[in-house]
């Protein structure tokens, strides 16, 4: 397909580029714009967040587990292209990657010092920080990615649609999919993901710095972070260019590797026992409190907590999920909807949940039992090396961090890689095999975005940028949904009709 024909392209190249400018040019009155559209989403919209978030969790598990669970995505002789293992690999590895990483200790830590309600440094609010981190990390994440993912599947690969979110919505709107209104879902589709991962990548590139810095007393400087994004810009891209199966499919399995082995590590020479415990309280308190959590808000009080923490997630996930769900789609011809997902929602759900159980667990009790409140300065006044800043109470502590900054370069490699995949399908209205032409452009607009904000210093304008295109993003989310449920009642009754026409006996003529 020749680029320059391509309005989709074309329009989410001009508006990358302008947004880029505005960033060098304007960089604080971009940050002022976006906090200020930031604020009013969680003012005035927070509600619809919580509710589209658990609406498409309660699709999935639907889905799943009704009668249509066994309806294959692909033909009934279709069978998964990639094992179980390299499979959930590569759909982990895309779906939080760096992002798990950044957060595995932050988080957990900041709710500690300020939780949403009551007083920070108690054991009350060690329970609410890991509580609060399973629900942010847990099903309702994975719900979402699952949930795109799905549909895009299903359309794709049993339906013969493009891969594109526009024309999951051709059972609503028909052939409207192809005029205007897909295209400008399109476009949203591309922009919401360059914005998206690019702020993952630029938290990752922050977090590398912060780990040189920690091992080898490397300047933790904007041009040492260019420095880095260049790097691994020439990295992934090479990981690009050489295709799915030999890019992105090895690199996903090292991820996997190196970081279950880091978690191994930490498990046993941490304290092992109440890392369990941690895992198994905090998962009966969050699934104790799972409707409370999926729909907090108070009416008469301060929301600002969950403004910050829950609603930001939540769009930023929303931000993501074309990206994950395309790229899960794009792996998973062949697998039945109940074996998708119980693939791609509940078994990396339960990977999260334990993450933060060591990494969060094993650092509250370091703050809280053990009295080390040096890390708790650490994790809240250097954000990026709060990881590193942890490492430092295990043993092998240099072995560790060493592990860990080879395993963000990988994470950011596949995580951009896999960005370039997808962007190059819907550039290209839904090629599954993208031009490398197309992936290397984008490969470079992603990397220049990162390197721009980084020296303005904006990735807090970007984050609230990805979740203000997400409110938009959130009803086509919606409304595939439907689209998806309408078109597999429909299959089901042809179904139905046709076997009935098959096993129908004939009447013998009366004498």
């Amino acid at each position: 397909m020749l680029l320059k024909k391509n309005i989709v392209f074309n329009v989410s190249l001009v508006i990358s580029l302008l947004f880029i400018a505005f960033g060098i040019f304007s960089p604080e009155r971009l940050g002022n714009i976006a906090a200020m559209l930031l604020e009013g989403i969680a003012e005035y919209m927070g509600w619809y967040y919580l509710a589209a978030v658990f609406f498409f969790l309660v699709v999935c598990i639907y889905a799943a587990f009704s009668k249509y669970g066994s309806i294959r995505l692909g033909k009934e002789t279709d069978r998964p292209k990639y094992s179980t293992a390299s499979w959930i690999a590569m759909l982990y590895s895309a779906g939080i990657a760096i992002s798990i990483l950044f957060w595995g200790v932050a988080e957990p830590v900041y709710t500690y010092t300020s939780p949403p309600f009551g007083q920070g440094g108690t054991a009350e609010a060690a329970e609410t920080a890991m509580k609060y981190a399973f629900f942010h990390w847990g099903f309702h994440l994975w719900g979402t990615y699952a949930a795109v993912g799905l549909i895009l599947a299903y359309f794709q690969y049993r339906k013969n649609r493009p891969a594109l979110l526009s024309s999951t919505l051709y059972p609503l709107i028909g052939e409207r999919v192809n005029g205007p209104i897909g295209k400008t879902i399109d476009i949203m589709t591309i922009l919401a993901s360059v914005f998206g991962v690019t702020t993952s990548l630029g938290l990752g590139t922050m977090q590398i710095t912060g780990g040189l810095h920690s091992l080898w007393g490397i300047p933790n400087t904007v041009p040492v972070q260019i420095g880095i994004v260049v790097t691994l810009t020439v990295l992934f891209l090479i990981s690009a260019l050489s295709g799915l199966d030999r890019g992105i499919k090895y690199l996903s399995n090292i991820n996997i590797i190196l970081a279950l082995t880091i978690m191994t590590m930490l498990f046993v020479l941490g304290p092992t026992a109440e890392i369990l415990r941690t895992f198994v309280g905090t998962t009966g308190r969050y699934l104790d409190d799972f409707l409370y959590l999926s729909f907090r808000l108070e009416s008469f009080r301060d929301n600002s907590w969950i403004s910050g923490w829950t609603i930001f997630y939540w769009g930023w996930l929303i931000a993501w999920a074309p990206f994950v769900g395309l790229f899960i789609a794009r792996i998973s011809q062949g697998r039945t909807i109940k074996e998708f997902i119980i693939g791609a929602l509940i078994v990396p759900s339960v990977g999260s949940l334990f993450w933060f159980s060591v990494f969060g667990g094993s650092a509250l009790h370091l703050i809280h039992n053990l009295g080390e409140t040096a890390l708790a300065n650490a994790v809240t006044s250097n954000i990026e090396a709060a990881l590193f800043a942890y490492y430092q109470y295990f043993p092998l502590s240099s072995v560790i961090s060493v592990m860990t900054v080879v395993l963000l370069f990988t994470f950011f490699i596949t995580s951009a890689d896999s960005a370039t995949f997808v962007l190059g399908m819907f550039s290209e209205q839904g090629n599954l095999n993208p031009s490398n032409k197309t992936k290397l452009i984008w490969g470079i607009i992603m990397a220049t975005v990162a390197i721009v904000l980084l020296v303005s210093g904006g990735l807090k304008p970007l984050q609230s940028v990805s979740v203000t295109v997400a409110l938009p993003f959130s009803v086509v989310i919606v409304l595939m949904c439907f689209s998806f449920f309408k078109e597999l009642r429909q299959e089901v009754v042809q179904a139905k009709v046709k076997t009935d026409a098959e096993f129908k006996i004939p009447q013998s003529k009366s004498i």
